[in-house]
């Protein structure tokens, strides 16, 4: 079976998304039901899973914003030789 890097990086990009997502709505969750039986109430857990829900969007919005932005510095270090080419063509004093 062929090593393929770029199929493992994915594989463990996901998982790293769903923990981002699951362990904030469980710990909030499992705090919730904590205080609900402590102070005999009955709406904590779904307060407390709607908090971990957004806590978890939030991580999961982060952590994507910071691999877009590692790719796009990434690309543009590569990139980086053919722009700079065009562009002293553009500006060379024989044309």
């Amino acid at each position: 079976m062929k090593f393929n890097r770029s199929v493992y990086q994915a594989l463990s990009m996901i998982g790293q998304f769903g923990i981002n997502m699951l362990v904030p709505v469980f710990m909030c969750s499992f705090l919730g039901m904590f205080l609900d039986k402590k102070l005999g109430t009955d709406f904590l857990i779904v307060i407390g899973f709607f908090v971990g829900a957004a806590a978890g969007g939030w991580n999961v919005f982060r952590f994507a914003r910071r691999i877009y932005e590692r790719e796009a510095d990434q690309s543009s270090y590569l990139h980086k030789g053919r722009r700079g080419r065009s562009d002293e063509r553009k500006n060379h004093p024989d044309q």
